[in-house]
């Protein structure tokens, strides 16, 4: 265990350090990790998600369907599976989403089969998804031991409604009425929090990966995941 414990220390960035240079750990486990974070809209989500999987060459993600416009630069496939509304209704009527929600007026869902696919090859699978498809996860996973064994959750949230309001302002992509729709939501999203595994109160993005990383690093080396040592 020794060694396990120190080769995960040095998968937690020191400041200056950047997320390239961290190597995951190579220790073996009885179960891959399903980890699902959540954060309010302009929470840093995505950002987050996108330095953990640099740092991270045992981490996948799992790319989530959704019925809206492209942004600029998005890709089908990697970023999202655009699907039309059609599409996107047969699948639910189908039963292929672990989940599935409407938010403001555009559907996402979670394939479970690429997520159980993914984890079955070893695979840590990071889910990028808001407060309602981490209700629905979560209940699953009660039902499902193979998901329960996997999930651990994560909501990140700045320390406050007013630098919500100022990221989602710089972010430049949404009119005012519908920022303030968002804060709205927001509201009711960051009250959810005690409902997850971990709370993050966003900082610098380096510190936010630091601390997701110390999360998994500590999650790896739960008893009920680690190979037991040879006695």
């Amino acid at each position: 265990m020794m060694k396990a414990e120190s080769q995960s220390l040095q998968t937690i960035l020191k400041p200056g350090e950047s997320a390239k240079a961290v190597a995951p750990v190579k220790g073996p486990t009885l179960s891959p990790l399903l980890v699902l974070l959540s954060a309010p809209s302009g929470g840093g989500k995505t950002t987050l998600c996108q330095h953990l999987l640099a740092a991270r060459s045992d981490m996948t993600r799992a790319v989530t369907c959704t019925t809206r416009e492209p942004r600029v630069g998005e890709k089908d496939g990697v970023d999202y599976h655009f699907l039309d509304a059609g599409s996107f209704l047969k699948q639910v009527q189908a039963g292929n989403f672990l989940e599935h929600a409407t938010v403001f007026g555009n559907s996402y869902g979670t394939r479970k089969s690429e997520v159980l696919n993914k984890l079955r090859q070893g695979k840590d699978v990071l889910l990028s998804i808001d407060v309602q498809g981490a209700a629905a996860i979560r209940a699953r996973a009660e039902e499902e031991g193979e998901l329960k064994r996997s999930l651990i959750t994560v909501f990140l949230t700045p320390p406050s409604i007013s630098i919500l309001e100022q990221r989602l302002k710089k972010r430049g992509t949404d009119s005012l009425t519908t920022i303030q729709k968002r804060l709205s939501v927001a509201r009711q999203e960051i009250s959810q929090w005690k409902n997850f595994d971990y709370l993050i109160i966003s900082d610098t993005i380096q510190e936010d990966l630091r601390r997701m990383q110390s999360i998994i690093e500590a999650e790896k080396m739960r008893s009920a995941r680690a190979v037991p040592p040879e006695l």
